[in-house]
Order: structure tokens, then C-alpha cells, then sequence
């Protein structure tokens, strides 16, 4: 298994890898977080290196076996994959999904995107794109873990999933690049044709809410602001205490761009796969913010399944007061994938 232990810390490095014969030289920042996340009982964070040379930080945590656990033929516990989305890292999933889903049996991955996190971060204006972010995904997978898992991603993070998807069994490639999945969980997802419709939905039907959320996510906006950044990812029922954490987690883990928003949507939307076996699960929330009720239907239809909307829970579903609830929706649906 090719992942390394390591320490981030504030450099400037280089790195030669071969490709097709040819020495490519990839110049990068480590990441200095100085608000870091304090690993919870059981976790551990790894440093995958990837084939640029560069390395993804992973958060860890394996199932927890318990005199009653039965791990057999009738009762197979996938592993999970989990991938954020703009302005996140690994440790969104590590305050609560991780713990529930390794307590149900599951082991755990929660990957930070380059650029994120304590990833390192390339050299370039922008993180990456969708298809060296979900590259990348895949290349972790490929070398860490065993068997098919299940590929969770919430946000721009399910849009990378989305891609991930449209790319297995590609007979264009003489290499297994993306390695099979058991299933797929999109989370609060941007839908497959990008943000741009979402966006003039609300410039059209909210005005007020379309401006809010343009200043907040574009010009950062939340990153100030508490109310704001409530409004944006929680519910209201959060503690000012609690969101002025995240606040600054999500500041100090998301220095640079997720994407170039104008080739991404250049590039959407992204490749259907009619004839896919792969069963997905779509995933969202009553009182999202940035995700509309559109955008929810089109994602679903998308792939064919009726969409599961959470009550009283908001865009971040696995950091909200009641997170609980969609990990309940979904440990659901993974008991039935394969029982």
C-alpha cells in the first residue's frame, strides 16, 4: 500500500516523476494549517502520495469490531470514500460520519482534495480540475484500498464523484484508472450540469437570497461573517460557537480555489452512463441553501432513483445539529446494497 506517514509544514520543493519516458518536474507549496483538526479517538491521518509527487492527506478510521460483529458473506460491510467539497477538507467528515459509519463496520477514508486540508497544494491559481481531482480519488483507491467501496461526496465533491462514475468500465483505457465502486452516495450535490443553473434559478425566483449567497461563497463572505456563514451551511439551530469552529476550519484548510468555475462549467455537463449497474443514492436537504429542490430532481433523474430529502437539515449534513439523521438514511441504504 503506497501511503506515507508525514508532517506538513511551510516549504517550497520540488519533485521529478516520469511520464511516457519523460522527467516531469511539479513544483509545490506545503500546506501550514494553523487551525488544525485534533483527530477524534480512533482516527489517524496518513499522507498518500500521488503520481505527481505531490501528497493527499487522509483521515482514517477503521471499523471498530465489538464481540458481536459479524463480517461474513451475508453481512459485508464496504469500505467508505468520502470526498468534500469547496471550502472543506477531510476533517468535515471526521467530527461525526466517520465515527457512526466505522462504529456500523465500515472502514472510513476522508481524502482533502490538493489544496486543501493539510494536501499539499500545487502550484497553479486553482486546486485542480475535475478530472485531476477525481484522478486523484481514484488513484488512492486504486492503491490503498482492497475491495470495491462505496464513493461519498457532498457538494462540488459529489460533482467530482459524478465524474468519477461516468469514467468506470471506460474501455478507452488499457489500465484500470478507476477502480470499480459498489455504489455512490451524493450528498447535497451540485447537480450534473454545474452551479450555473442553480445560480439563475435564484437570480429569478430570489433575489435576495441569490446576492447572499454570491457573496458568500464567491466573495467569501461567510468566512466573516457568522450569521452568514450559519445561513450559507447550517441550520439555525447551530451554536454561534460551534459555526465560529467550522468558520475557521473552512478558512484555514481552503487557501486556494477547488476548481476554475468558468472551465468547469465549460466542461459539464458531465457524461451520462445509461447503461450503468451502479446503484447511487442522492442525497439531500430540506433547508439547503445552496442546493436548490431543482437542483436535487435533476441530479436524481439523472441516474434514474427518486431522490431522499432530509428534513431540518441544512447544505452541511454531516456537520448540522442533526447529523445523525442522514447517516441514518444512508447507513440504511448501504445495508440493502448488498443483502
Amino acid at each position: 500500500m503506497s501511503m506515507t506517514m508525514g508532517i506538513c509544514v511551510s516549504s517550497t520543493f520540488k519533485v521529478c516523476y516520469y511520464n511516457h519516458n519523460k522527467a516531469v518536474t511539479v513544483t509545490a507549496q506545503k500546506m501550514s494549517v494553523r487551525v488544525p483538526y485534533n483527530l477524534k479517538e480512533g482516527q489517524s491521518r496518513i499522507f498518500h502520495k500521488l503520481p505527481s509527487g505531490l501528497n493527499m492527506e487522509v483521515i482514517v478510521q477503521k471499523k471498530k469490531k465489538t464481540r458481536n460483529f459479524v463480517e461474513d458473506e451475508n453481512h459485508y460491510h464496504p469500505p467508505l470514500v468520502f470526498v468534500h467539497g469547496s471550502y472543506h477538507a477531510a476533517w468535515c467528515w471526521a467530527q461525526h460520519w466517520l465515527p457512526f459509519f466505522s462504529q456500523s463496520g465500515h472502514d472510513c477514508y476522508a481524502l482533502s482534495l490538493l489544496g486543501q486540508g493539510e494536501s499539499d497544494e500545487p502550484v497553479d491559481s486553482v486546486a485542480g480540475t475535475l478530472q485531476t481531482h477525481a484522478r486523484d480519488v481514484a488513484d488512492f483507491i486504486h492503491r490503498n484500498v482492497q475491495s470495491p467501496p462505496v464513493l461519498l461526496g457532498h457538494s462540488f465533491g459529489g460533482l467530482i464523484v459524478q465524474y468519477y462514475i461516468s469514467n468506470l468500465g471506460n474501455d478507452r483505457f488499457k489500465e484500470n484508472l478507476y477502480p470499480e465502486l459498489i455504489g455512490a452516495v451524493l450528498v447535497c450535490s451540485v447537480p450534473p450540469s454545474g452551479n450555473s443553473g442553480l445560480v439563475w434559478r435564484y437570480l429569478f425566483s430570489k433575489p435576495v437570497a441569490a446576492f447572499k449567497v454570491t457573496y458568500s461563497l464567491a466573495a467569501k463572505g461567510f468566512q466573516s461573517s457568522i450569521s452568514l456563514c450559519k445561513e450559507t451551511f447550517f441550520s439555525d439551530t447551530m451554536e454561534d460557537r460551534v459555526v465560529k469552529r467550522y468558520q475557521e476550519l473552512m478558512k484555514e484548510s481552503s487557501r486556494m480555489p477547488l476548481f476554475d468555475l468558468r472551465k468547469l462549467n465549460a466542461s459539464l455537463p458531465v457524461p451520462s452512463v445509461p447503461n450503468s449497474s451502479l446503484k447511487v443514492l442522492v442525497l439531500g436537504a430540506n433547508d439547503d441553501f445552496i442546493v436548490d429542490a431543482e437542483g436535487l430532481k435533476e441530479t436524481a433523474e439523472f441516474y434514474g432513483v427518486s431522490a431522499v430529502c432530509v428534513e431540518a437539515v441544512a447544505h452541511d449534513m454531516m456537520l448540522d445539529t442533526s447529523w445523525e439523521k442522514g447517516a441514518e438514511v444512508i447507513l440504511s441504504w448501504l445495508k440493502g446494497l448488498i443483502n
